[in-house]
Order: structure tokens, then C-alpha cells, then sequence
């Protein structure tokens, strides 16, 4: 079984989540703490323009850029929610969905016009998030996702996931639901659901159907752009959608989210309880555990990868252009085709891993080394298609073309991951002039002396680059020992691989920047 990590650095702005399998770096999430228009929130919104060209409505849900809501996504009972949505609005009463009748009256040849109008209140839920110049993607056709089930209202449907085989399983789940389920919900059972008791899928629904019933009660005093309901947290979203493959370990250096994830994983698998863990060490979680030096290296335009060959990877607004090179690679004993196509291979993991760690969404387009054999290049083809086999989103793969050219369309939720792994130069912070590096100690001292004398701190962490805490730890008696008793602080080196060379930052006991 794949060792499977999940290392989480939290702060008060933000929250960065790393999934690392065999320690090696494959997906990296950084989201904002402040509430943001995530995939799965739902809204009150109210439409400002209908735009028939496009057959969609602009809606305002309260972002800064209006939200694209398409006639293909307001779902088959658009009509039984808006009025729905009609009743809480006018009755200021909570709705009972099972008294509504059902009715299939959507048509895929239906024009925007005849569904809504400028003003109308409207339930939406988040489908893609704002993407540079674009605001929110959106879909009526509400769903509520859980650990074993994603619950659809208005339905009464229930769909097995594809890769649960056994006829029997499916029978099994299927007689479940029927049983759980009230009128007019339907559900989508999930993979993770296979194999798993009545008590813990009745759980679930449970869960799903309580969240809905908060949903309703909010929407009665809501004025529109309003949240009905927030997605999970980041970090319980990834749980809640990779627990089934078994984490090994989950490290966290925040004790909020640590009781957070705990609190979450207690309730949905109580016996893997004990692998989250709160993490203490003095050294940075993403230090501790590689991160650091994985971002550095992986998110650069330029990826190395088996025998000096590297990846050259693009971002443009249409599509992700990702170039392979075979650099200076030992051809003496091979010949053309044998080394492209042994470099090609060999891209193949890395390329299927870039697009899961950057999140690239929409178009991407892989320039492999040119191959003259067809057998080859459909060997490269089967090769990602394998590669790409661990992917959650939604993509499609088409096969090379004889100018050695791949597409992949790849489901885009969310903006790229994009992180600046070029650093300013840490003595003249871009500048071109520097102060002098034989004074760094006596700047140190200084203002460990400021803060001791005048501000009467008595703990005091220094954050700065591994080797010049070597260098202020060195010899029996250290500089950092000499500054404790010359200035009676308890002076703690925290060494910080991220940091450049000279830089430093001190904290105080609780951790706020003095």
C-alpha cells in the first residue's frame, strides 16, 4: 500500500495543505481563511442580466464580478426549486420539499428568457471558482456532498458509482438508501460507501439531510447576495474525498485545524483517530517534512527529471503548454528513436504529477519528443493514460499526433497553482546595494537588545537561514549563548530552509512578530 501523508501548515491569513505519497510531493493546496466563493458553497443570488447571444444569466452572489450561470446548468427541476425559492421568499416559511411535485419539464433546446428574468431570486452553488478575469461558475442543480453519498434534492434518483462492480454491493446500497431516504431527495453513492455498515451510510444521510434543513431555515431570513452553506474546510474536503485510500500519517501545526481534522476523521472513520497528529517541532512542518525544498524545486518553469532530462512548463490564459527536453542526455550507445522514446516515458509520471500538484486545468498541450514509429507514440499514449489513472478530476487524453503533440482537457475547478519559486537576493532585496554583511550579528544584537531593554521581552524566537544559525550556535561559548546572559532572554533559533541567506524575523512566546 502507497504510504500516504497529509501535512498541514495553517496561519491566520491562510492554510496550506501538502498530500505527499512515498514522501514524495503530488498535490499542494494554498487557500485564503477569509471566506472565498469555493466549489460547493450554495447562494441566494439575484440575477443582474440576462444575456440571450449566450443563453446564461449573470448573477450576483456577491462576488466582485458577477457569476455565469448557463441554461444547461439549471438542472431538470429548475421550476420545483424556484418555487421553492419563491415560497421561503414570500411566505417566510420553511419548506417542506417532499410537498412539491416533481416535474421533468426541462428541455435541452430551452432558452435562458424562459426560465428567469432580471431580478429573479435564485439558488446557485459554486461549480468553478473565479479564474482571472472571470467571475464564479454556477449550476442550480444543487447537490450536497458527504463521506459516502452525495445528496441531490429534488430527485428521486439513486446512482451507483461506476467502480463499486459487485451486482450485489450495488443491490445492497441501493435497498439502503431507498429505505433512508424521504421523498423527493435522490443521492449518488460514492466509492468510499463500498463495503461500509447501514449505521455509518444512515449516518451520512444523516449529516447530508441536517445540512439541507440548515440550508432552508437560513434561506428564510436570507436577503439576496446571501450564503446559505459553506463547503467543508479545504483540509476536510481532501478527507473527506481521499480518506477511503488510508492516510498513514496527518500532520498539523495548528491546533484549531488540528482539532478540526481530528474532530472530522473521529466521526467518520473513529479507529484512524490515532494517525492525526499536532505537530510541535521547532523546526517548520513544511521543513520537517520536505515540502519546502519539493515546492522550490517542482513548481519552477523549468522540472528536472530522470537523466538530466527537464520539463519546460508554460501558463497562458487559453491552455498550459508543458515542453519536454531530453537536455544532455548519453545517446552514444542508442539510437534517435530508442532515446526519444525512453525520454518520453520517462516525462510521463512527472507530467501527470505537475498537472495534479498546479491543479492546470482546461486545455494542456504536451510537446513530447517527435517519434516516426506509431507504435511508440501509442506506447507514450497507454503510458499517460496509466499515469493519469490517480487524477480526482475529470479529464480526457487524446492520443499523439505525428508532430509528437498531446491534448489533455483536464476538469478546471479552480485557478492554477502557481507559487514564485525565484527569490530576490536575500543581501540586496532586489535593490543592487547591500548593507554590510560583516555587521548581520551587531543588527541581530540590536534589536534583541531594543526588545529586552524597551519592550521587556523575556522569549524571543529567531527565525533566519539554517547556516547562520549554525554560525550564531557555534563554538562553547556561542553568540546566541553570550546574548541570553548579557540580555536574560530565552532566545530560541528556529532554522527556516525558506528564508534567505541574511534574512531573519523574530517572534515573541505567542508567536506575533516583534
Amino acid at each position: 500500500m502507497v504510504s500516504k501523508e497529509l501535512v498541514i501548515h495553517a496561519t491566520q491569513s491562510e492554510i496550506e495543505i501538502a498530500l505527499l505519497e512515498e514522501g514524495s510531493l503530488v498535490e499542494f493546496n494554498r487557500e485564503k481563511t477569509q471566506a472565498g466563493f469555493s466549489v460547493g458553497n450554495i447562494y441566494l443570488g439575484r440575477v443582474k442580466k440576462i444575456m440571450a447571444g449566450l443563453n446564461a444569466a449573470f448573477v450576483d452572489v456577491g462576488s466582485e464580478k458577477d457569476a455565469f450561470l448557463h441554461y444547461l446548468d439549471l438542472g431538470q427541476q429548475f421550476s420545483t426549486l424556484q418555487s421553492m425559492v419563491k415560497q421561503c421568499a414570500l411566505k417566510h416559511r420553511e419548506t417542506d420539499i417532499s410537498s412539491f411535485k416533481l416535474h421533468n419539464d426541462f428541455r435541452k433546446d430551452g432558452k435562458i428568457t424562459q426560465a428567469l428574468a432580471t431580478g429573479d431570486l435564485v439558488m446557485v452553488q459554486i461549480a468553478k471558482e473565479p479564474i482571472s478575469t472571470k467571475g464564479p461558475r454556477l449550476t442550480s442543480d444543487i447537490s450536497l456532498a458527504g463521506r459516502h453519498i452525495v445528496l441531490v434534492p429534488l430527485s428521486n434518483k439513486i446512482s451507483i458509482s461506476q467502480k463499486i462492480r459487485s451486482s450485489e454491493e450495488r443491490k445492497r446500497l441501493k435497498r439502503i438508501l431507498e429505505a433512508l431516504l424521504p421523498k423527493n431527495f435522490g443521492a449518488i453513492v460514492r466509492t468510499a460507501a463500498e463495503g461500509k455498515s447501514d449505521e455509518e451510510i444512515e449516518t451520512d444521510v444523516k449529516v447530508m439531510l441536517g445540512k439541507w434543513n440548515t440550508l432552508m431555515f437560513t434561506m428564510l431570513t436570507a436577503t439576496a447576495p446571501a450564503l446559505l452553506l459553506s463547503e467543508a474546510s479545504r483540509a476536510t474536503t481532501i478527507l473527506r474525498d481521499l480518506l477511503n485510500d488510508s492516510f498513514t500519517h496527518i500532520h498539523c501545526d495548528e491546533e484549531g485545524i488540528y482539532h478540526q481534522v481530528k474532530s472530522y476523521i473521529g466521526q467518520v472513520e473513529p479507529e484512524s483517530e490515532k494517525i492525526v497528529k499536532f505537530y510541535k517541532g521547532n523546526i517548520p512542518i513544511f521543513d520537517q517534512f520536505d515540502v519546502t525544498k519539493q515546492i522550490k524545486q517542482y513548481f519552477g518553469k523549468t522540472v528536472v527529471f530522470k537523466r538530466g532530462a527537464y520539463l519546460i512548463v508554460e501558463h497562458t490564459e487559453a491552455l498550459h503548454v508543458i515542453d519536454v527536453n531530453s537536455g544532455k542526455r548519453a545517446k552514444s550507445d542508442e539510437n534517435q528513436e530508442t532515446n526519444a522514446l525512453e525520454c518520453n516515458l520517462n516525462a510521463v509520471p512527472e507530467i501527470a504529477r505537475q498537472l495534479r500538484l498546479k491543479d492546470m486545468g482546461g486545455i494542456v498541450v504536451i510537446d513530447f519528443i517527435d517519434l516516426n514509429v506509431a507504435a511508440n507514440r501509442t506506447l507514450v499514449y497507454n503510458a499517460m493514460k496509466e499515469a493519469m489513472q490517480a487524477d480526482r478530476a475529470k479529464h480526457n487524453i487524446l492520443p499523439l499526433t505525428k508532430f509528437g503533440l498531446m491534448q489533455i482537457t483536464r476538469q478546471r475547478v479552480r485557478p492554477a497553482t502557481e507559487i514564485e519559486t525565484m527569490e530576490s537576493c536575500p543581501t540586496c532585496r532586489g535593490t543592487g546595494t547591500i548593507q554590510p554583511s560583516l555587521l548581520l550579528d551587531s543588527q541581530i544584537e540590536s534589536q534583541i537588545a531594543y526588545l529586552t531593554r524597551e519592550k521587556h521581552h523575556r522569549f524571543l524566537k529567531l527565525h533566519l537561514h539554517p547556516y547562520l544559525a549554525a554560525y550564531l550556535r557555534k563554538g562553547f561559548v556561542s553568540k546566541r549563548m553570550r546574548w541570553m546572559l548579557k540580555y536574560g532572554v530565552n532566545l530560541k533559533l528556529v532554522p527556516n530552509a525558506s528564508m534567505g541567506m541574511v534574512d531573519y524575523k523574530i517572534y515573541n512566546g505567542f508567536g506575533d512578530t516583534v
